[in-house]
């Protein structure tokens, strides 16, 4: 069976030589751009398992990749690895805030690098294999579908990230359970993840305004965490 196809969007060529290597030793297919804009071309014309982005090219950068990605519908499901530098922790939240679902901060380990797109690409395929077997939740005015990633709030579909729709899934599956930020991240994705409080704020406010007067049942419990409404 063979291996994943992944797309790395870097414009320093030794990084991307290194991360190609890397891959390529490990039995992923690889295409590699370096310039977003080429980055784009590639992954509309052959989408990509999963790509690892460069938060810093030249001419349209990581964030406005990640943007064009997520507003595509061919494209919208892909996860997203970025890659930083030290001191962008504002962009780090941005990306997240998108849709990104992990980074990378340079300069990094090659193994490091390769357990995050594991784990990403794990996360993703026991999450679409759960959801295909997971009923509706139903709660309030919410349907909340894993299978098919679809939340109707008071009779009107949201379009959520998809770590939005863990953050939301993971809080409705306990309603009145109150978890630290720290809980959320473990829960949507992983232990291993490294992030700040304020990313985790960001995805919450990104949701109670995508919900509308639903998202008052996201509760914040000061000094804590959140909790969904029972």
């Amino acid at each position: 069976m063979s291996k994943e196809h992944l797309l790395v969007i870097e414009d320093e060529e030794d990084i991307l030589a290194l991360i190609h290597y890397n891959l390529a030793k490990d039995g992923f297919k690889v295409t590699c751009a370096t310039s977003g804009e080429e980055g784009l071309r590639l992954a509309k014309k052959e989408p990509p398992d999963l790509v690892v982005l460069d938060l810093m090219l030249p001419g349209l950068d990581g964030l406005e990749v990640c943007q064009a990605m997520k507003k595509s519908a061919e494209l919208a499901a892909v996860p997203i690895v970025m890659t930083t530098a030290k001191g962008e922790e504002a962009d780090v939240v941005r990306g997240l805030e998108m849709g990104a679902d992990d980074y990378v901060t340079k300069p990094f380990s090659p193994k490091i690098l390769m357990a995050r797109i594991k784990a990403v690409l794990r996360r993703r395929g026991t999450a679409e294999a759960e959801g295909d077997q997971t009923e509706a939740l139903r709660i309030h005015d919410l349907v909340i579908h894993p299978g098919r990633n679809e939340v109707i709030a008071a009779g009107q579909a949201v379009e959520l990230t998809f770590t939005e729709f863990r953050v939301l899934h993971f809080l409705a599956s306990r309603p009145g359970w109150v978890f630290t930020r720290y809980q959320i991240v473990n829960a949507v994705r992983g232990d291993d993840y490294s992030v700040t409080d304020r990313a985790v704020d960001v995805q919450i406010v990104g949701l109670r305004k995508k919900l509308g007067p639903c998202g008052k049942y996201i509760e914040t419990v000061r000094g804590v965490g959140y909790r969904f409404k029972e």
